[in-house]
């Protein structure tokens, strides 16, 4: 992956968004795949889903001046200010299972979350 500069916005400790293992796994290879240098993968929260806001995940190059960056090795997740009120202590994973594979939120803030679990409530 690309070098990253110095003056990244770094997160304050009690932000912190965590990655499995599966996860760096597949945004590694996503990003390998991909092949365009420092991307990153962003997870953002809008409003909608069957549940009040849902989960949205791309890759992205491009930095904001409110975006965190959140990193476990040479993977890095970007996630922006208004997102992160509803991430924080969350854990981004990759799940492999009978019915398919996908990323999930672990999100301690979440009261409930829909059946597909790409929706959730506070």
């Amino acid at each position: 992956m690309a070098d990253h500069s110095a003056d990244e916005p770094i997160a304050q400790v009690g932000d912190e968004v965590r990655i499995s293992d599966a996860a760096v796994r597949r945004i590694t290879a996503l990003v390998d795949e991909d092949g365009t240098p420092g991307m990153m993968f962003r997870v953002s929260i809008s409003g909608g889903g069957c549940s009040g806001f849902q989960y949205g995940f791309s890759l992205d190059d491009q930095r904001n001046p409110d975006d965190r960056v959140f990193r476990r090795g040479d993977v890095g997740i970007v996630v922006d200010e208004v997102s992160l009120d509803l991430l924080r202590g969350s854990e981004v994973d990759f799940v492999e299972d009978l019915i398919g594979s996908y990323f999930a939120i672990r999100n301690p803030n979440a009261t409930s979350t829909c059946g597909c679990g790409s929706s959730f409530a506070i």
